[in-house]
């Protein structure tokens, strides 16, 4: 009976003991998963979303599958955005505004980050950028300067635009090098080979009317904003610049009513065979040598715009990856945002979407040289080259709002270059401060 009476407390104890033991060794068993990656630690699976515009290419789809191969532990969910880039940005703001986590990734025209980062909608990327050593002079100078605002990079380059000055090979021996020149050579070639006109451009009071005046007011050395976002538009180079503009748009080889011209109206006159020049985007060279829609299938090439007295310029255009700041995966997002953005995704984007890579190197890919003639034509990289951004600033709406009508007024004979300069300078500058 003694012997029971001490021998039940000895058992507890070991009992004990063991449990004891086990709990230790599950313990460790679970740490061990974690650090092997198999537990919740980095290799959490998580799903982030993505948002972009309709794409009725594969590519979107085929930059997903990669991507997940590579990181199985992220999953992407595709969110379609309307084709109307206007209300894709209002949509945008209206979620970002009231901190919705919805979006983790989305991309972004290239003349809406500086707006983005100032309204505290999008996450800054330079600690992503140095901590995985991205060198952003591998992208073209053009499509990093257009997502920089306030000396941080908001935005990276996914693939871009920029115009491009067409001609007719079967007419012209030598393309224009100057805006002079394509002055000349409008007026003497007009005619031949049944043409009516000597040159189109998008001269209606919309957007496109700005990234043509940029042309021309780079190409002369002006600005608009500069990098400080300071207003430096009333300027002697803008001044002459609006005043070879106006004189292309007053003279004879352009249509009577090309101040209703936009790229529709341009593409449909120069695949019939009307003009001998025309400026427009990549896509005319698509569309130029269709020979179901157009009438001058194999006598079209590209080169870049006339130069001023500072070089050829040629507005950029083309779409950006940002990051929703207010994302509850802001890691996950980088690693997509990388990929996409990458020499790996913007193959991608460029053999299933046709689209132009913002990284210069990929231009020697035999591969992607081979998918369009402009990917492999060096006129068409050095355009790339000399892409400039239109202003980068928070209130690029009420920038482009104010250029259009005091440009238009330009073109309409209602006022001269330098009255458009002065009041386009005193206009923008209040917008600024308001």
């Amino acid at each position: 009976m003694k012997l029971s009476k001490y021998l039940l407390p000895i058992l507890l104890l070991i009992g004990l003991a063991f449990v004891l033991i086990a709990c230790s060794d599950s313990s460790s068993e679970d740490e061990t998963a974690d650090q092997n990656g198999s537990g919740s630690g980095d290799e959490e699976e998580v799903t982030i979303v993505y948002a972009r515009g309709v794409d009725t290419t594969p590519a979107t789809e085929a930059l997903i599958k990669a991507f997940e191969e590579k990181h199985p532990n992220i999953n992407v969910k595709e969110q379609e955005m309307p084709a109307d880039t206007g209300q894709s940005h209002d949509q945008y703001v209206t979620a970002f505004s009231s901190q919705s986590t919805e979006i983790d990734v989305f991309n972004a025209d290239v003349i809406w980050p500086a707006e983005f980062a100032q309204a505290n909608y999008a996450l800054e990327l330079d600690r992503f950028i140095e901590k995985d050593g991205i060198n952003m002079e591998d992208y073209f100078p053009g499509t990093v300067q257009a997502g920089k605002f306030d000396g941080k990079q908001w935005a990276m380059p996914q693939y871009t635009d920029a115009g491009i000055l067409y001609y007719r090979t079967d007419i012209v021996d030598e393309p224009p090098k100057t805006w002079d020149d394509l002055i000349e050579q409008a007026n003497n070639l007009k005619g031949e080979e049944g043409t009516e006109f000597g040159y189109l451009m998008q001269a209606a009071q919309y957007e496109g009317l700005i990234t043509n005046a940029i042309e021309f007011i780079a190409s002369y050395g002006g600005e608009v904003v500069n990098e400080n976002n300071e207003v430096v538009v009333d300027s002697p180079e803008t001044v002459k610049a609006l005043e070879k503009m106006k004189e292309v748009v007053g003279s004879d080889f352009v249509p009577q009513n090309i101040l209703n011209f936009q790229e529709i109206e341009t593409e449909n006159a120069w695949i019939e065979g009307k003009s001998v020049f025309a400026r427009n985007w990549p896509y005319l060279m698509s569309s130029s040598n269709d020979e179901e829609r157009s009438a001058i299938s194999g006598n079209v090439e590209m080169t870049t715009m006339p130069e001023g007295d500072a070089g050829s310029a040629s507005a950029l255009g083309g779409w950006m990856t940002m990051i929703n700041r207010y994302s509850e995966h802001p890691e996950a997002a980088w690693e997509f945002v990388k990929f996409i953005s990458g020499p790996e995704g913007q193959k991608i984007s460029a053999v299933e979407g046709g689209r132009a890579p913002t990284i210069e190197a990929l231009y020697d890919d035999p591969e992607i040289q081979q998918l369009n003639s402009l990917f492999g034509n060096p006129d068409f990289r050095e355009v790339l080259q000399t892409a400039v951004p239109r202003p980068v600033t928070p209130i690029y709406p009420e920038i482009s709002d104010i250029m259009q009508i005091e440009i238009s007024k330009v073109l309409t004979g209602d006022q001269n270059p330098q009255q458009a300069a002065t009041n386009m300078q005193t206009k923008m500058e209040a917008a600024m401060n308001e």
